[in-house]
């Protein structure tokens, strides 16, 4: 880095551009080469965790348009598109998604394409592709692959790492493997089965450092030991439903009401009512900040609607508040439809 600002010494200059919100990035690129090398660099994140500019976004995948990615910046009610996914895989479905230093991997999963004749997804269910968007390059890479191939499967980031379990590979058979990636050196490692597996999807989330792996229609839940290499079993009679963490505790979506679930007993706290969304089906529901956000998917068929409906709706409630209210924010610019993929993402 040489003469980023004239008259600044270069560290100064440097914490200066990290307090530039992200979505002005490209331009900032656009002022010099030393701009854009800085920008494009891992020192502009270091540096805005020092000046403590970090900011989260809101990563979604929604069925239309096919393998688009979308970013949503809450402090500036903005949607941003990604370059599109250069998987060769059409309809990309039932996947992985995590967030891991600052980058975006979207892992595993198969075509969501079906031959009416057939049935056959495009003839790839399950696959072991590993994708990686950096915010910074503004690209996507392909990584190490998975030791399998998974579709429906949990997928969380612990400690800087990813941890996958369950689901199915092909043709369509149930597996109890589970896996860990290491980012920083591209490498999967092998982990302990699950215990238990069943022939239905999985899914996973990270409370108290723990990940936790749900079967669907199981109360059961897998916890990993990741010190001890190994999974235990529990029943902590939890809600099935969409979940997420906001502020280290639980919320769950169940019965058409938003719930905070105790940790170790089975104890609910309810937080709001969403019975208006009871006839939305395939969203996304995510804690960022303060508030729950519940994004995209479709209307179905019934008696006041006979026929499918995608949506690009986002609808926010913030948690805490003294009567919390829902509140509609911009909806996505590009897709629209059911969620495939969301995650939260750090930068």
């Amino acid at each position: 880095m040489h003469n980023l600002i004239d008259g600044i010494p270069d560290a100064v200059a440097l914490q200066c551009l990290a307090r530039v919100p992200f979505c002005y990035h490209p331009q900032l690129q656009l002022v010099c080469q030393s701009w854009k090398t800085v920008v494009r660099s891992p020192e502009i994140n270091k540096a805005r965790q020092e000046v403590g500019a970090t900011e989260e976004f809101l990563c979604v995948l929604a069925f239309e348009p096919e393998n688009i990615w979308q970013l949503y910046d809450p402090r500036r009610d903005l949607w941003m598109t990604l370059p599109m996914l250069p998987s060769e895989i059409r309809h990309l479905a039932r996947v992985g998604v995590a967030s891991v230093d600052g980058k975006l991997f979207v892992l595993g999963g198969g075509s969501d394409k079906v031959d009416p004749s057939t049935g056959d997804h495009d003839g790839i269910f399950a696959t072991n592709e590993v994708w990686c968007y950096d915010p910074l390059l503004q690209k996507w890479s392909q990584k190490a692959s998975m030791l399998l191939p998974r579709a429906m499967f949990a997928c969380c980031a612990l400690n800087g790492k990813i941890v996958v379990a369950g689901g199915f590979t092909n043709p369509r058979e149930t597996i109890s493997n589970a896996e860990i990636y290491d980012a920083a050196k591209d490498i999967w490692y092998p982990l302990p089965d699950l215990c238990h597996t069943r022939n239905s999807a999985c899914s996973g989330i990270t409370v108290d450092g723990k990940i936790h792996v749900f079967h669907k229609g199981l109360s059961m839940v897998q916890i990993l030991d990741e010190k001890a290499r190994c999974w235990a079993v529990a029943d902590n009679g939890w809600l099935q439903g969409p979940m997420t963490i906001i502020h280290d505790e639980l919320y769950v979506l169940s019965y058409g009401l938003i719930l905070k679930q105790k940790r170790d007993n089975p104890q609910r706290i309810t937080v709001a009512s969403a019975s208006e969304f009871q006839s939305r089906i395939g969203f996304g529901m995510m804690g960022l900040g303060d508030d729950l956000y519940m994004v995209g998917g479709v209307i179905g068929p019934g008696p006041m609607n006979q026929c499918i409906k995608p949506l690009s709706d986002v609808d926010v409630i913030t948690i805490g508040s003294d009567r919390p209210i829902w509140r509609s924010v911009t909806p996505m610019t590009r897709c629209r439809g059911s969620v495939l993929g969301c995650s939260l993402l750090r930068l």
